[in-house]
């Protein structure tokens, strides 16, 4: 019988080999040790990041994990042709780990530097993230003596050109459906908050007519496991485990496992390679002391500061905090200034209004008209399991005759509202508002349009979250109450936050006409008294 040779595993690594004795060798592939050098040494000798304080820029100084565990890799790795060997990759790290200007950097050599030359996307999950990385990219490229010279910053087009070689970098957003047929690099950003693979997908192919070029994803984790994110999560697992699997693919995550102890700052120093540089040791601690003060931050603080993929009940109020809420006003409303809030339905479903009466103290009493067409009640009823018509016979919610909501009665009802009570804003989502907008405004009354995006939302969002756990927040409405139970809310990976109607259970109108409110309500000038206009004629 003939001796059976054993052949030598495709993943085996012969350490005589360059590159022999790294993590992500694969036969077949190899090691160019300048190669992999090379772009670290531009960015460290050209790259700057905006003082934050208006001062000088500030060098960038690569931190070895940035330097030897992506950007060596990623660029070190050749195919036997000389191209580079990944196509793909992603690097999994928690919040404050250096992530946008490692970002901002590798951007800035793909377009300088990177052979043969090619357009670079840096990709965001929504327009208004993809701005704040061109704002961003804008600044570091203006603060680099060198780079200023050889880039040329386009706002009218909000476009980086090379000026000698005419590619461009352009930051885009998840319109799927206008980025295809792109060439050139990507750099997707926080992939763990695209909800769909469309945006993805279209640019992990703009590599395909690219020689040398690259999709790299880098995120913190997420709590969608339906979404790409997790799914480049797994394949980050997959060639971690065994390089060989996808060998073109490139997978780095620091993060803790769900066996560990959560509380062990071993642990935390395991998942946060950037800890004690870009951020002390001490705030982390503050950050985990005032997480466990609630499960919701818990939870918030898991995914930022462990980098930890979350399952958690996404509600932003729990029932029993909310209840605390559901009470009358300790004063009269009469003659208190108040704002309202509106969130205006289209014809077929509710519509609320909140009317927020400051107590001069930093709380707010509330005051909820919600109206809904008469014809779909008991349908609503049925879907909803909550007592519609017990609402509208106590008051609490209006009817307009047939099948459709009849907005002219909501403009009469907010006018005759405000002949009886001192009305001195009005926040709406602007989303089918004209003709109501334009009956208000007719009458006098100061109507602001607040945009229904994480940046106007964000600071009135917290503000409420805050009021209600405070117990500063006042409203008897059982509506109201319904609707804060099945509120969900929407937290980026920079904090920001507005409700999440996409995820919620039913019904929000409410605490969104609330939040509409406080957009108006905390940034409105203090009303002068009649004491202090006496003071002013004296």
């Amino acid at each position: 019988m003939a001796k059976r040779t054993r052949t030598k595993p495709r993943s085996a690594r012969s350490p005589a080999e360059p590159g022999g004795d790294r993590p992500e060798y694969v036969s077949g592939y190899r090691w160019d040790a300048e190669a992999a050098a090379k772009p670290a040494e531009f960015i460290e000798q050209f790259c700057r990041v905006p003082s934050p304080d208006g001062g000088d820029p500030i060098p960038v100084t690569l931190i070895p994990w940035q330097r030897d565990r992506v950007i060596a890799p990623l660029f070190g790795w050749k195919r036997p042709d000389g191209r580079l060997r990944y196509r793909r990759g992603a690097v999994f790290c928690p919040k404050k780990s250096g992530k946008t200007w490692l970002m901002s950097s590798i951007a800035q050599y793909l377009l300088t530097a990177h052979r043969p030359f090619a357009d670079v996307y840096p990709a965001a999950v929504d327009r208004e993230q993809a701005r704040i990385l061109y704002r961003f990219l804008k600044r570091s490229v203006e603060a680099s003596p060198t780079l200023s010279k050889v880039l040329e910053v386009v706002d009218s087009k909000s476009i980086i050109r090379n000026r000698k070689h005419g590619n461009v970098l352009r930051c885009l957003s998840a319109d799927a459906y206008r980025n295809e047929g792109l060439n050139g690099s990507v750099i997707i950003d926080e992939i763990h908050a695209h909800r769909t693979d469309d945006l993805v997908s279209a640019l992990s192919y703009a590599t395909r007519a690219t020689p040398n070029g690259l999709v790299l994803a880098i995120s913190t984790a997420g709590d969608d496991r339906k979404g790409p994110g997790y799914q480049w999560w797994q394949d980050c697992e997959l060639v971690t485990k065994n390089p060989a699997a996808n060998p073109t693919f490139y997978g780095l995550i620091f993060a803790a496992a769900a066996d560990d102890d959560f509380d062990d700052p071993v642990v935390w120093r395991k998942a946060n390679p950037s800890m004690g540089i870009t951020f002390p040791e001490d705030e982390f601690r503050a950050d985990w002391q005032d997480a466990k003060t609630s499960p919701q931050k818990w939870q918030r603080w898991l995914r930022y500061s462990l980098n930890v993929w979350t399952t958690a009940d996404n509600r932003w109020f729990k029932p029993e905090t909310y209840a605390s809420c559901v009470q009358a006003p300790p004063h009269e409303l009469a003659g208190r200034a108040c704002f309202i809030g509106l969130d205006l339905a289209d014809h077929l479903d509710l519509t609320a209004a909140v009317a927020l009466f400051p107590d001069g103290q930093g709380g707010y009493d509330a005051d909820c008209m919600f109206w809904m067409p008469e014809s779909n009640v008991a349908d609503r009823e049925r879907e909803s399991r909550v007592p519609l018509r017990q609402w509208i016979a106590d008051g609490w919610i209006r009817t307009t005759p047939g099948v459709r909501l009849d907005h002219d009665q909501v403009a009469a009802d907010l006018i005759a509202y405000s002949k009886t009570h001192n009305v001195r804003g009005v926040g709406a989502d602007p989303w089918n508002l004209g003709s109501v907008a334009t009956q208000l405004q007719r009458e006098g009354l100061d109507v602001h349009a607040i945009g229904q995006n994480v940046g106007r939302m964000t600071a009135p969002s917290k503000l409420l979250e805050v009021l209600i756990h405070e117990r500063k927040f006042r409203c008897p409405s059982p509506v109201m109450q319904w609707m804060a139970g099945n509120v969900c809310v929407y937290v980026d990976h920079a904090g920001n936050m507005k409700p999440d109607k996409g995820k919620s259970a039913d019904k929000t109108d409410g605490i969104v006409a609330a939040v509409c409110g406080l957009a108006v309500a905390s940034t409105a000038e203090p009303e002068t008294s009649a004491d202090e206009w006496r003071l002013i004629e004296i």
